[in-house]
């Protein structure tokens, strides 16, 4: 895993970086885990645009994953570790010892031909899903479940990890990717190890065309709008803008937006840093 330059023969490349994609060992999807999918163009039912900058883009299959890795007890090999459309990080094509195949996101380190298990036989092993009750203090783990059994929902993009630092009753006390510290139930699972492809965030696109190939239209910044379209717009030539906010008015850089009546509020023993 590693990234590419190059040599600029185009104004485009003299900036670009971009994966070498040297981890991936497949260049199609197995055809039973993917899906067709339909863009919205940022449009919702009735034909409105409800989110801008949104809107053409290469088509694209879904790959199913398996983000709940509740096959428990049952060790699975990887077969592949492949490239997906749809997410920043690297997935892996698991085949189960009864023939069943799941895709999971693919951790740092995993590779070809290895075994992985979930469960409560499951050793903190990359690649294993454990409960957070059974993992050894100061694991690095990603793909975290809030709720049991309802999926992992933290720690899923390129690159991303947590730490469990503690256990106290029935709750785990984990750092989270943002640097906050919360509370979560031991009986959820979470996948030992980082999430692979971690280099991502070192990535170039070079040109604008690369954006438009992802589905991102060109982005207005409000201060060069007028003052009908933005509270930051009008003016006399390159004016300040006022108060940086968003276009519905509500305060940008370092207002608290977190409502203080949140059911889980609870559950953070520290809040993130700005």
């Amino acid at each position: 895993m590693g990234l590419r330059k190059f040599k600029p023969t185009t104004p485009g490349q003299r900036h670009k970086v971009i994966n070498d994609f040297t981890e991936v060992t497949v260049s199609k999807p197995e055809k039973s885990l993917t899906k067709g999918g339909s863009k919205s163009g940022g449009r919702n039912n009735s034909g409105k645009m409800t989110m801008r900058y949104i809107g053409g883009g290469h088509k694209r299959k879904y790959r199913v994953i398996d983000f709940k890795r509740n096959k428990h007890n049952i060790p699975a090999k990887v077969s592949t570790i492949e490239y997906d459309p749809n997410r920043s990080a690297r997935i892996a094509l698991l085949v189960y010892a009864d023939g069943e195949k799941k895709y999971i996101l693919a951790p740092e380190g995993l590779t070809v031909g290895q075994t992985v298990i979930s469960g409560d036989q499951a050793t903190p092993e990359v690649g294993n899903a454990m409960y957070l009750k059974n993992i050894p203090l100061g694991t690095i783990i990603h793909n975290i479940e809030i709720t049991p059994g309802k999926g992992g929902a933290i720690s899923r993009s390129a690159g991303s990890f947590a730490q469990l630092n503690a256990r106290d009753g029935k709750y785990a006390i984990i750092k989270m990717p943002s640097g906050e510290i919360r509370m979560i139930l031991i009986t959820c699972l979470a996948t030992i190890g980082s999430v692979s492809n971690s280099e991502n965030s070192l990535v170039v696109s070079g040109k604008a065309g690369r954006k438009r190939w992802l589905g991102r239209r060109p982005r207005v910044r409000g201060v060069v709008m007028n003052p009908v379209d933005h509270p930051m717009g009008g003016g006399e030539g390159k004016s300040s803008g006022g108060h940086p906010r968003s276009r519905k008015g509500l305060p940008a850089k370092g207002f608290k937006t977190r409502s203080k009546t949140k059911a889980s509020n609870k559950f953070i023993i520290d809040r993130r840093k700005k």
